[in-house]
């Protein structure tokens, strides 16, 4: 308890076991809730006491029910035919049919969870992870007779997507380890092949083979210790793994063409800078080119060289001699057909890679068909983006399908399972396809008992921190005692948001940031926006006046007010006396009036005086609520820059930072190329709420002058030409955390100027994605934390400290007067003093 005349503050607990939540204190008693109970405080004499509460309910929140389970479909396995396909949804297998026939629900079990299913090539059997026993294990599941078996014995770990080979023996995956694994099921034996460097969450999800025809060879990409990825054969016959690339460039996606002559495979190469339109800064996009590798070196390029040849007639006899040849080759045979031998030649492999004629692109998910290949181009495009078919003889690429979010190919490599948006649907693999029937995913359906489902949940939380958490100590904490411990309470939880109150402190145990939990099936109410003017209202009169328009600066036309957007005779004073012609008075609150109006035409009956007697009707289009967050936060930012313009006589600029994700990257470029050219530079990072690592942030503001560049005519240039060589100060707080901790201490580690403020939050043990729950929640886990180049750690929990100490004055900030701003100001000034700045003079010139 803190006392407001000492200011000291007292422990007023002991609790050893879980936190206490929510204390509010009274004239005589604090009631708090600790252990799951409500307690009360006596503030006379110190004693504690449980509150005794007795609620009666028939707990209907626990009752088995059936849910449409479409909305929490993570993944999906077509058939080796493309007739149905098998997806994973809300911990369920269901076999759902491209056109016609019954969805089907495989397992239907709310105590464990079904994940990552792959229909064999044979169409026999669907091979699964289930955690049925504990922990997920492999599970094969015959789709006539319906029996499932469990093949594998794993005491821990989380594994990925699963691939069979042609023959429907074998099935490779990764595991969170990035272990690179082979199961034979006629052996029942794992056999570890390779293990990757750098895939986390989204790697190992997207983590995928190709097996030759024969099902001998299996071909994979990982990464190297340069960060690209090379390829890689493995002989599961002798058991041995080849080297296909070297790590020189960065290739990916390879795959076995249906013939087994080729390896086809993307690859980095490509190098077309594009140029920045703000500074002389440069990218490397566009750069992936189609790789062709001929498995023996007596097989030529698929690429067809025309040559106009004079036909040469044969005789008749000759003619009809070939053609009953040619009808006795094709008769059937007795035995099954099987794949030919695959031969590899690995001496001088990678010498033999050539580039086919496809023009640079972003490139992913590559299939070889039967004489085509199947990509995804995502070339210029964020989101959807086309599925393509290319054939490499006559060098053509035509689009199958535009803006799909992914797709999987059928194991005869006719059928493709195309996801748009929430959608599947079944093309052809042929140019020009259209979705005519959507997979009835609707009709996918789960009988659900809570209480065992948010078990099984509650178990995937606690198994992904112990699978993922960047240490494999937990922090010294006893993870199998922390289940146990928060595992009894999952029991008293009578909805879903109990389950995340109790997964967030069961993960809080582990005392690291960025440790969060939230969504899943939970009740929500239907929410409706309201829309925005852009003002400040005031109650005059009995009806609500402007008392302020807010806008940014003249420049910022990328948010202008409704009421002030050119033409609108709307002032600041006047009265906003009607909406939509219903009246506004004080007796409702001003937004009520704007219910649902966000994005839409509305009509103001206005005056400048409180009277309809002359007033006037406007026509606006009313602002949502983020327009109206981003123009009040352009408000700020020139606020701000405006006191640092006056008080330094325009010398300084003010740049201000809301986070290290893409709208901090935004507006860091954005203000820093309108004032790069001033003498010196304030960084203001308070409140920033991180999102990537700031290095490239530093490399901007941290660039030094290497030349400088004589003319006739106009102003000599500085080389680089757009870089700020000024004194420099940052404002921090302890609302900047994450990124926002990040960006400070590479600032000080770059000596661009003092840090002023107070200490950071401390938080750089980050996350780097986990595994979904398999109702649509969601649970965190740090997978990686950040040291210093001695080997320092990062001081989690403390953050950074300022180098110089301005504590925030909120009673002066609501005076408009910012002493952290205040005190940058007084040292950019000072440093300007001692400093000579601007394009130095040369040596006289030569005569030459």
């Amino acid at each position: 308890m803190y006392d407001i005349e000492t200011d000291q503050s007292t422990q007023l607990t002991e609790f050893k076991g879980f936190d206490i939540h929510t204390p509010s204190i009274g004239p005589e008693e604090i009631v708090f809730e600790a252990d799951g109970k409500l307690h009360l405080y006596n503030l006379s004499d110190g004693s504690v006491k449980a509150v005794n509460i007795n609620v009666i309910s028939d707990r209907s929140n626990l009752l088995p029910k059936t849910v449409k389970t479409h909305k929490q479909m993570q993944n999906a396995w077509l058939s080796h035919d493309g007739k149905r396909a098998v997806i994973e949804a809300r911990g369920d297998l269901f076999s759902v049919p491209a056109s016609n026939g019954p969805v089907i629900n495989l397992t239907n079990t709310s105590g464990s969870a079904e994940r990552f299913p792959a229909w064999s090539p044979d169409g026999k059997k669907i091979a699964y992870w289930s955690d049925e026993n504990g922990e997920y294990n492999l599970h094969i599941m015959n789709v006539e007779s319906g029996n499932k078996t469990r093949l594998t014995n794993f005491d821990d770990g989380f594994r990925y997507h699963l691939y069979w080979s042609p023959d429907s023996k074998k099935l490779a995956f990764i595991d969170q380890t990035m272990a690179i694994n082979i199961f034979n099921t006629n052996t029942n034996k794992t056999t570890k092949i390779d293990e990757g460097l750098w895939m986390f969450q989204w790697g190992l999800d997207n983590f995928s083979v190709s097996w030759s025809p024969d099902s001998r060879w299996m071909t994979y990409s990982r990464g190297e210790q340069n960060r690209n990825n090379s390829i890689f054969i493995y002989d599961t016959k002798n058991e041995e793994r080849k080297r296909v690339t070297s790590q020189f460039y960065n290739d990916y996606s390879p795959s076995f063409d249906a013939d087994g002559k080729y390896l086809y495979f993307f690859t980095n190469r490509a190098m077309n800078p594009t140029y920045s339109n703000f500074d002389n800064s440069f990218i490397y996009s566009k750069s992936s080119q189609l790789a062709v590798l001929p498995l023996d070196e007596s097989v030529k390029i698929p690429l067809l060289l025309k040559n106009d040849e004079v036909e040469i007639k044969e005789d008749e006899e000759k003619e009809e001699s070939d053609k009953k040849k040619e009808k006795k080759n094709d008769e059937p045979e007795d035995e099954e057909e099987k794949d030919p031998e695959v031969r590899i030649n690995f001496s001088n492999i990678e010498s033999r890679i050539a580039l086919m004629p496809l023009d640079p692109g972003n490139y992913a998910n590559l299939y070889a068909i039967k004489d085509k290949l199947i990509y995804h181009d995502r070339t210029n495009i964020q989101g959807p983006a086309p599925i393509m078919i290319y054939d490499p003889k006559e060098n053509e690429s035509k689009e199958v399908f535009g803006k799909a979010n992914g797709f999987r190919m059928s194991a005869d490599g006719k059928k493709i399972l195309v996801l748009q948006g929430n959608e599947l649907a079944v093309i052809n693999a042929e140019p020009g396809q259209n979705i005519e029937d959507k997979l009835p995913l609707n009709e996918m359906e789960s009988r659900v008992d809570p209480m065992k489902e948010w078990k099984q949940i509650f178990m995937d939380a606690w198994r992904f921190q112990r699978d993922y958490f960047y240490d494999e100590n937990m922090h010294g904490v006893d993870w199998l005692a922390v289940k146990d411990y928060y595992g009894s309470l999952v029991e008293q939880a009578n909805t879903r948001r109990d389950l995340n109150f109790i997964i967030g402190e069961m993960i809080g145990e582990l005392n690291a940031s960025h440790t969060y939990r939230g969504g899943g099936d939970t009740e929500t109410n239907e929410q409706t926006e309201v829309g925005y003017l852009g003002v400040n209202w005031k109650a005059d009169n009995g009806y609500y006046k402007i008392s302020e328009i807010v806008k940014g600066a003249p420049w910022d036309a990328e948010a202008i007010a409704p009421v002030a957007m050119p033409g609108i005779n709307i002032n600041e004073g006047d009265y906003i006396l009607a909406v939509n012609g219903v009246p506004l008075s004080v007796d409702k609150e001003p937004y009520s009036a704007f219910y649902g109006l966000n994005g839409k035409a509305v009509q103001l009956t206005v005056n400048d005086k409180p009277s309809m007697e002359g007033a006037r009707k406007e026509l606006v289009k009313a602002f949502s609520r983020n327009e109206d967050i981003r123009l009040r936060h352009l408000a700020w930012i020139e606020n701000n820059r405006k006191k640092v313009q006056e008080a330094t006589d325009g010398r300084v600029g003010y740049i201000y930072v809301r986070s290290t994700g893409l709208d901090g990257q935004a507006e860091l470029v954005r203000q820093f190329a309108g004032q790069w050219n001033l003498d010196g530079l304030i960084i203001d990072e308070r409140f920033n709420s991180g999102g990537q690592i700031p290095d490239r942030f530093i490399e901007l503001l941290n660039r030094k002058p290497f030349a400088y560049w004589d003319v006739r005519d106009g102003q000599n240039w500085q080389w680089p030409p757009v870089g700020h060589f000024g004194p420099k100060a940052m404002l921090i707080n302890g609302w900047s955390g994450s990124g926002g901790d990040a960006f400070p201490d590479y600032f000080r580690k770059a000596e661009l100027g003092p840090l002023i403020g107070s200490r950071t939050w401390g938080g750089l043990i980050g996350i780097s994605g986990a595994p979904a729950l398999i109702d649509g929640g969601r649970v965190t886990v740090p997978t990686f934390r950040m040291y210093n180049p001695d080997g320092t750690w990062f001081k989690e929990g403390h953050g950074v400290e300022p180098d110089i100490k301005v504590p925030e004055n909120p009673s002066e900030l609501a005076k408009g007067n910012d002493v952290q701003l205040q005190k940058a100001i007084e040292y950019v000034m000072t440093e300007l003093e001692n400093k000579d700045l601007g394009v130095p003079e040369h040596e006289a010139k030569e005569t030459r």
